[in-house]
């Protein structure tokens, strides 16, 4: 029996689940078949390349169902917000910075604006630009995420008491049906999944990092900024990222400081490194939850799963 919340009554889909519009990994193929599943697919279009949303926002459009893409805030611009909208989204996410810019626009090509907190602070800020959802993201989430941010379990029903009538989304460590059952009973309207579905037959990563995902461990993940020091990124220091392990990490942990006092050396020797083979070519996001992830299904196949599971972990709890 499917889930109803807000969450889905709001945008017409079937299960409480969002795809993470993970940058690059989340394209085309995957945002449309997790919409085709009955969820909401998010293309995760990153800073914006215009030429990567050209390729991949026509395949997601094409699906025939509700779906969305997300930035990164700090590094998006009114040219992609516009290429996008172009295609008549359901929904545009923001995350990691103000959105305020692109809010009102978004709004008026009659998509819903989705704004993804990591503190209270930036939750209040979401309220007040009228976002039509608010996903609050704990720490154990894959990829990137506040320093000093908060713990899913704890953040979520907070922010579920301040966005007052506005659905919450959950994200951060939520791999299987029974942290979406654990979201459900702390209020929220469904979950924001990025780890789970980078492992399935639609992603866009490498086979490595599929393998690497089926055999991690949350324990072996880490949250740092060492990786984007090395790799020339351009993301804020207020954000870090959550990865699997990594040779530069063993190397540098604990040093961040002196890698970014000489970031342009810190890059010649990682990219000599990634030449000779010493090192992987892409850092491995993954969330806590990873120990839960130990197949490739197809992403459709997996949201029924998801959801399926979560309505059995509910009704176990009913019954005490």
């Amino acid at each position: 029996m499917p889930l109803s919340t807000a969450f889905t009554t709001m945008f017409g889909v079937r299960h409480p689940i969002a795809l993470a519009p993970m940058g690059g990994s989340a394209g085309g193929e995957l945002a449309a078949a997790v919409s085709r599943g009955g969820g909401l697919g998010l293309l995760g279009a990153g800073g914006g390349d215009p030429d990567w949303l050209a390729r991949e926002l026509p395949i997601v459009a094409g699906a025939g169902k509700p779906w969305g893409v997300g930035f990164q805030t700090w590094a998006a611009g009114t040219a992609v917000i516009e290429q996008t909208l172009e295609h008549g989204p359901t929904a545009v996410m923001f995350s990691f910075g103000d959105p305020s810019p692109y809010t009102e626009r978004v709004r008026e090509a009659g998509a819903a604006v989705i704004i993804q907190v990591t503190d209270l602070d930036e939750a209040g800020r979401a309220v007040d630009l009228g976002a039509d959802v608010i996903v609050a993201q704990g720490t154990e989430s894959g990829g990137h995420g506040a320093r000093r941010g908060r713990s899913t379990l704890p953040f979520v029903p907070v922010v579920v008491d301040l966005a007052g009538e506005v659905p919450v989304l959950a994200a951060g460590g939520i791999a299987d049906g029974r942290g979406l059952a654990a979201v459900l009973a702390l209020g929220a309207a469904g979950a924001v999944i990025g780890t789970r579905f980078q492992a399935t037959a639609e992603a866009l990563v490498d086979p490595s990092t599929a393998k690497a995902l089926v055999g991690g461990r949350g324990q072996d993940t880490e949250r740092n900024r060492v990786l984007d020091i090395v790799r020339g990124s351009r993301w804020p220091s207020k954000y870090t990222a959550r990865t699997l392990g990594h040779p530069y990490l063993d190397r540098w942990r604990g040093r961040e400081g002196e890698l970014a006092a000489d970031p342009a050396a810190a890059r010649l020797a990682y990219r000599a490194d990634v030449a000779n083979g010493d090192v992987p070519p892409l850092p491995v996001w993954a969330g806590e939850g990873v120990d839960l992830v130990t197949d490739l299904p197809p992403a459709a196949e997996l949201v029924a799963t998801l959801s399926s599971e979560a309505g059995r972990a509910l009704a176990r709890a009913g019954r005490g």
